[in-house]
């Protein structure tokens, strides 16, 4: 009788530990802050603080089309390779109302866990009706332990329309966009092809919200019309219309390298009309440090 009751109660302790015992981040409904941090024509960010675990950031960019991630930023960063399971958890209000998987986002040594766009989108729905998009992973630190990180819709509402306008203004196009650019001229002058002017005036709306611009190098081509000399003056003067374009928008004019080739390095022949209106270029080259 001894012998049964001391392995059922070893059996009893070895069941108890093997529970993982819950380490559960969430801001309370006093806790529950979101905040648009960046609010530009270049980047949207919405962020949500979990307190003593780290942060919940949604962000957009300027884009030729609409995108959006996710990032779980983390006090502690995961130190191997894992996954956590993403649920939206119904608010205490609906009881008997499942959680609903989202994704499965995977955990790499050192990183911040992401999440792509449909995702994301997801998560942001989920807040919008009152559930709690919640993360679970097991430590990496601990073999006992099971980590539960949860946003709080609460304070949601208003920053997530603001989040949206935020969107909806962001320019056309970003950074990869214009930092390789062949603009066109006219025969014969410095005098830019009509698309070519609404190109520069594009980069020009870009600079006015990107001060990170380190660097612009700008080369001037003509086509093989008129003298050699001629033509390296010409390229030259376009070019250096450009940087002058550059200088007005606030660029320093140290950072603005200007080179003339004239009619070396033609991209095509000679031949015909539209292939010397190819060779009559300026090509801008955008660096960022």
């Amino acid at each position: 009788m001894r012998t049964l009751i001391a392995s059922s109660l070893i059996l009893l302790t070895a069941s108890v530990a093997a529970q993982p015992q819950l380490r559960q981040y969430s801001a309370t409904i006093e806790q529950s802050m979101w905040a648009l941090s960046k609010n530009t024509p270049l980047e949207c960010q919405l962020q949500h603080d979990i307190p003593q675990f780290g942060q919940a950031v949604f962000r957009s960019i300027a884009s030729k089309g609409l995108n959006l991630d996710f990032e779980l930023q983390m006090q502690r960063l995961p130190d191997h390779y894992g996954l956590a399971e993403v649920l939206s958890v119904p608010p205490a209000w609906r009881p008997g109302e499942p959680s609903k998987a989202v994704a499965s986002m995977k955990l790499l040594k050192q990183y911040n866990g992401e999440l792509p766009k449909k995702a994301a989108w997801t998560l942001l729905t989920e807040l919008e009706h009152g559930f709690s998009p919640t993360f679970y992973f097991s430590d990496w630190y601990s073999p006992y332990d099971k980590v539960v990180a949860a946003m709080n819709p609460v304070q949601f509402p208003k920053s997530y329309q603001q989040f949206n306008q935020c969107i909806s203004q962001l320019l056309p196009y970003g950074f990869d966009d214009i930092a390789f650019t062949v603009l066109s001229y006219e025969t014969g002058g410095d005098e830019l092809t009509r698309e070519s002017e609404r190109r520069l005036g594009q980069i020009a709306e870009y600079l006015k919200y990107d001060p990170e611009i380190d660097f612009i190098e700008i080369q001037g081509y003509t086509d093989s019309y008129g003298g050699r000399w001629m033509n390296e003056q010409l390229s030259v003067k376009r070019a250096e219309k450009v940087k002058r374009f550059f200088v007005a928008a606030g660029v320093a004019e140290e950072r603005v390298q200007v080179e003339g080739f004239g009619e070396r390095r033609h991209v095509a022949p000679n031949d015909t009309a539209l292939e010397r209106k190819i060779n009559r270029r300026v090509v801008l080259q955008l660096t960022k440090p």
